[in-house]
């Protein structure tokens, strides 16, 4: 078993997964990097990890496949040994915007099922593991962190199945923080704003926000960064909100204010 806890980031490879990885080896954590297709961005996640001094292992799955949780789930155990944190990162969004009287079944079915279907049912998986774990005093605590968005409460007419995914995440996490509270087990939602990555990277999607900015889109008026993001999860991840559970941090600039 790894002496340092063991954390497993779906979707890790890059953007904010990355720089979930990279903050959580800061403090110390063991990283387990899932993707699904770039294994040359995987590596260099953990090229990067390891640089920080702590180990790293490549995973590929896809979590929207029952079969690659459980053996994402069973090779981070055969590698490490335990599970103290999961940080469930991957979401994917529709490969084509479609206003919401246009949307079409697949494309509802394939968001739902990776960005909702699948973190709920690796938290299940996970948090089982997590238990015995506990109970067997092989790890002091454990954590589970639900990355869902802005999304999840602001309307897209085009990008409906995915503020759909969103919104039930949220939902994801209030009821495993309730369910595995008598364990020790906290479960949190860390909720993105518009933040620079290859994602966001391109001219039309650029210039689009950037004019959303130069309007005051939010109080801290700026693009977000990924290791912003990744600070919020190793505040989680350090143990830092010992007395909460099924909170909410907004690292969104302070979008989610409302203002007169």
């Amino acid at each position: 078993m790894a002496e340092r806890k063991v954390a497993l980031v779906t979707g890790g490879s890059r953007g904010i997964g990355r720089g979930i990885c990279l903050e959580l080896a800061k403090v110390g954590y063991s990283i387990l990097v899932n993707y699904i297709e770039n294994l040359g961005a995987a590596e260099e996640t953990c090229r990067c990890i390891e640089e920080l001094g702590v180990a790293a292992e490549t995973c590929q799955a896809d979590v929207a496949a029952t079969a690659d949780r459980d053996l994402l789930v069973a090779f981070t155990m055969e590698r490490f040994g335990r599970i103290d944190l999961l940080v469930n990162n991957a979401g994917i969004a529709p490969a084509v915007r479609k206003d919401i009287l246009e949307t079409d079944e697949a494309s509802f079915d394939r968001i739902l099922y990776t960005n909702l279907r699948a973190p709920y049912f690796l938290t299940q998986r996970v948090a089982r593991e997590m238990i015995e774990l506990l109970e067997a005093r092989a790890i002091e605590s454990a954590a589970i962190v639900n990355v869902s968005s802005i999304r999840s409460f602001t309307t897209a007419r085009n990008y409906g199945e995915y503020c759909i995914s969103k919104t039930g995440l949220t939902m994801v996490t209030k009821l495993f923080a309730a369910r595995l509270a008598e364990y020790g087990i906290r479960v949190y939602e860390v909720c993105p704003g518009l933040i620079e990555t290859d994602m966001t990277s391109g001219e039309t999607v650029r210039t689009y926000y950037d004019g959303k900015f130069a309007t005051g889109l939010a109080p801290i008026n700026r693009w977000g960064k990924p290791e912003e993001v990744g600070r919020a999860v190793a505040a989680i991840a350090r143990g830092d909100f010992p007395y909460s559970t099924g909170m909410v941090l907004h690292i969104d600039g302070g979008f989610h204010l409302r203002q007169l």
